[in-house]
């Protein structure tokens, strides 16, 4: 496996950054240089601040470019058997809060009024970047941990002034309240920096947040409607739709366009994590990493998607004849060339938030909001765009559009599925949805034995990183996990 370097997407303004500095000859006088105190004085400092940010957590061989393990007790991948490990997650505790610290940072040198010179739209729009950031990382972190320390621009110096973990609604309120500027604040595209945030994002990530809140653990329902509202504003903007052909949807022509909201970004100077991770050795000799698990294919239904996203077999071999004995997730390796991909140079980017994704927060948020006893046909025509794509735009009796004759509970069933399939191991929305869900149990759903057997309500969180417990005694594990 080689080791080269990896900068986030929307990395290209820190590289310039640190390649001006480099190329600089080193005067004994300096006429002026970067130190804390002065750090935040302009526009280019800012985005290298968030553009480090991003790269904790999109980094080659690091951070989400090699995080698919710590999910594994979802039932996409092979082998999560909820015997959950008590350093679960730890990786991602650190860089999230590492780039949190990048976020607050810049966040606070544009409160103190640090950047001169620029219009007032320009420091909105700076400040929007950061909070839609902030708000990212917030909301990875409170669905995988529950409460977590709140760290704001505000804050005194969490090491000097040790945090108690936070509730989940504080934590919640932060996030609602930096998207929502967000969204106010960004533009609605990026002509020359298509891996930026853009207000469409912040209120499709908006929309799923007020869905998550609507379910477990807050179980405020009353964001049912909101959730409903902020998807619909975007499905009435007009800005996006869904890719044609269901085979074209993660093709590199498409990577920023028109279903892709925001991602993480790769590109040739900034590759991702070697995609023979995605696959099978058969496939070019790759490693097999990242594995399907077998009763998740049985359940799919056979249609176009499932030939698009699902890696099943290869040059007339089904993958019970591949040597792990199971298929493949295709997205983020199957539109690389050969030569790229033998030439461990990935620039697959990572959805974090799509256009499906956001039909599909319509259709559960509008069905559960309605209170009717059946879903509404708005709900029903949003899912059927998913849906009709993904048989091909031809009537399939294995997976049929869904009707206004469903009841509540059968439609909402029905979306949760919709989601496993469309969005399989994106920004694992999975694993996400299981535990808003409270399905993690559930036969009809999670039907590895294992799963039923080991399982526990406290599997819902990860656990507390032991080094955090030993330095902050404020903090407190989650239930089921040992304290030191």
């Amino acid at each position: 496996m080689k080791k080269i370097n990896h900068l986030s997407g929307y990395l290209l303004v820190f590289a310039l950054t640190v390649f001006s500095f480099a190329c600089k000859k080193l005067d004994e006088n300096p006429v002026s240089s970067v130190t804390p105190e002065n750090f935040g004085n302009s526009v280019l400092q800012i985005e290298a601040a968030y553009a480090g940010s991003v790269n904790y957590l999109w980094n080659y061989w690091e951070g989400y470019g090699y995080a698919y393990g710590a999910f594994i007790n979802d039932d996409q991948l092979n082998n999560g058997d909820l015997n959950i490990p008590d350093d679960n997650g730890d990786d991602l505790w650190n860089r999230h809060y590492t780039a949190l610290l990048n976020i607050n940072n810049a966040l606070g040198s544009i409160k103190k009024g640090n950047i001169k010179g620029e219009t007032q739209e320009t420091i909105d729009g700076l400040e929007a970047q950061g909070k839609f950031l902030r708000a990212h990382n917030y909301f990875m972190l409170v669905r995988m941990f529950g409460g977590v320390p709140l760290i704001t621009e505000d804050t005194p110096d969490p090491i000097l002034n040790p945090m108690p973990r936070a509730s989940v609604a504080d934590v919640y309120a932060l996030i609602v309240s930096d998207l929502t500027f967000a969204a106010a604040h960004l533009p609605v595209s990026w002509p020359n920096a298509p891996g930026k945030p853009t207000s469409g994002a912040a209120k499709g990530i908006l929309a799923k947040v007020y869905l998550t809140m609507a379910t477990y653990p807050l179980h405020e329902t009353s964001n049912y409607q909101k959730a409903a509202d902020m998807a619909l504003e975007i499905i009435n903007s007009g800005v996006y739709q869904l890719v044609d052909s269901v085979s074209e949807v993660f093709s590199l022509a498409n990577k920023y366009g028109p279903e892709m909201m925001w991602s993480y970004n790769s590109t040739y100077d900034d590759v991702a994590t070697d995609p023979q991770i995605w696959t099978a050795e058969e496939y070019f000799e790759a490693w097999g990493d990242a594995a399907v698990d077998t009763a998740f294919e049985h359940r799919w239904p056979d249609q176009k998607r499932k030939e698009a996203y699902l890696f099943t077999d290869w040059n007339g071999k089904h993958y019970t004849d591949f040597s792990y004995g199971t298929p493949f997730c295709k997205k983020f390796f199957y539109y690389i060339s050969e030569d790229d991909f033998q030439g461990f140079a990935s620039t697959a980017n990572y959805p974090i938030i799509r256009y499906a994704d956001v039909l599909l927060i319509y259709a559960e948020a509008a069905n559960m909001a309605s209170g009717g006893g059946t879903a509404p046909q708005a709900a029903v025509d949003a899912i059927n765009l998913v849906i009709n794509r993904a048989n091909g735009f031809t009537p399939n009796a294995a997976h049929p559009l869904l009707t206004t004759a469903m009841t509540t509970a059968a439609f909402d069933a029905a979306v949760i599925q919709e989601r496993s399939w469309e969005l399989m191991f994106e920004a694992s929305d999975r694993w996400f949805d299981i535990c808003r869900k409270r399905i993690l149990d559930d036969p009809n759903v999670t039907v590895r034995e294992s799963d039923r057997i080991n399982f526990s309500v406290d599997d819902y969180l990860f656990p507390i990183p032991q080094t955090d417990l030993r330095i902050n005694n404020l903090l407190v594990q989650n239930p089921g996990y040992p304290t030191p």
